[in-house]
């Protein structure tokens, strides 16, 4: 029997963490070296990539590739600068910003699962003034497309804070995070084909800039939610966040996260995050951006081939902060090898078995 491969800790602000007894971070120092191999070490030279085309276009916005990083895994970049070439990535997502500023919920607010991590963050993040003053003017000057996800407790906050980034300069998108399990009314527009449409329609009204809606899973048909989205006027769909899910301390007889229920992320979702991209790909013309335990060059173009545009990748950045950067080598050898020139003549390229 193959030996399960060990879901690794989190790393943040380019140091080990661990968790104390309060459920706060702690950290050991990061010591960078002089060059990222020993010499003796060195990574063996590769043959040069063919001539393939990266770019794709989501509704009003196009990007130089379909690697993305996901908000929340990537913190505001300063954190992953010496760890990978920022300049490089299709789109950066910074961790998404509310109206106000907020603390957060009670830890614990992570865990580890089997093949995944269990996570209630509860949003904590600066407030969207603080964002756009000193945040985003950094995140503008990194070489990559800036997609603002922001998340609001009403479709006011919503309309009002896509109309600030939209007003701001440096942003390329705005991504709605409508699917946030871990905050009340947090799935509230997500949920709703209604609210949903409405919403969608409202932001791309007060907002110049794309508008890509982020669902969740946590639904019982996710094509009615991405028709929803589309009827609204979203740029792409981005899809899925988290799935619900608790841990529980049998000896104490008490759940281990502080918020009890949290988002369940990593290679566990993955399966489910690859239905979702089909049948919303079936259901819906507008571009999908896939998300859910994405890993590998391999995770990417399954989620292309069942019909996703680009990926945003998530909590694997947290165990293994380059992989972006070893993707984008090994995507074009990869699209050459289904014998296409550019991603886009693969992507929804599932054949199915026909009796």
């Amino acid at each position: 029997m193959a030996r399960a491969r060990r879901f690794h800790a989190p790393v943040a602000h380019g140091k080990a963490r661990r968790l104390d007894s309060q459920g706060c971070c702690r950290h050991a120092p990061f010591e960078p070296s002089a060059t990222r191999y020993p010499l003796s070490l060195a990574p063996p030279t590769s043959p040069a990539a063919p001539e393939i085309d990266l770019r794709i276009t989501l509704g009003r916005l196009t990007l130089p590739n379909p690697i993305l990083v996901a908000s929340g895994t990537f913190g505001y970049a300063r954190e992953m600068e010496r760890l990978v070439d920022l300049s490089r990535l299709g789109g950066i997502l910074p961790k998404t910003v509310t109206r106000e500023a907020r603390p957060g919920n009670a830890p614990w607010r992570t865990v580890e699962t089997p093949s995944g991590m269990l996570n209630s963050i509860g949003l904590d993040n600066d407030g969207i003034d603080a964002f756009v003053e000193h945040h985003l003017p950094y995140l503008a000057a990194r070489g990559a497309p800036i997609i603002v996800s922001i998340a609001g407790r009403t479709a006011e906050e919503f309309v009002e804070m896509s109309a600030m980034v939209g007003d701001a300069a440096g942003a390329a998108a705005v991504e709605l995070n409508i699917s946030c399990p871990n905050v009340s009314h947090g799935v509230d527009f997500g949920v709703n084909g209604v609210l949903c449409e409405k919403l969608v329609a409202a932001c791309r009204a007060a907002c110049r800039l794309p508008i890509i809606a982020k669902l969740t899973p946590n639904v019982t048909s996710i094509a009615e939610i991405a028709k929803a989205a589309e009827a609204g006027g979203a740029d792409a769909i981005s899809l899925i966040n988290t799935c619900q899910g608790m841990a529980v301390d049998w000896r104490r007889q008490r759940p281990i996260l502080g918020n009890v229920i949290g988002g369940l992320s990593g290679p566990a979702i993955k399966p489910i995050a690859l239905r979702c991209v089909y049948q919303a790909a079936q259901a819906v013309t507008t571009p999908l951006i896939g998300i859910g335990g994405i890993a590998s060059v391999d995770d990417v173009m399954e989620f292309i081939v069942a019909g996703a545009s680009a990926v945003q990748l998530g909590t694997v950045n947290f165990y293994n902060p380059t992989v972006s950067m070893a993707v984008l080598d090994a995507l074009p050898a990869a699209i050459a090898t289904l014998g296409a020139t550019g991603v886009a003549e693969v992507v929804g390229s599932l054949q199915l078995k026909r009796n």
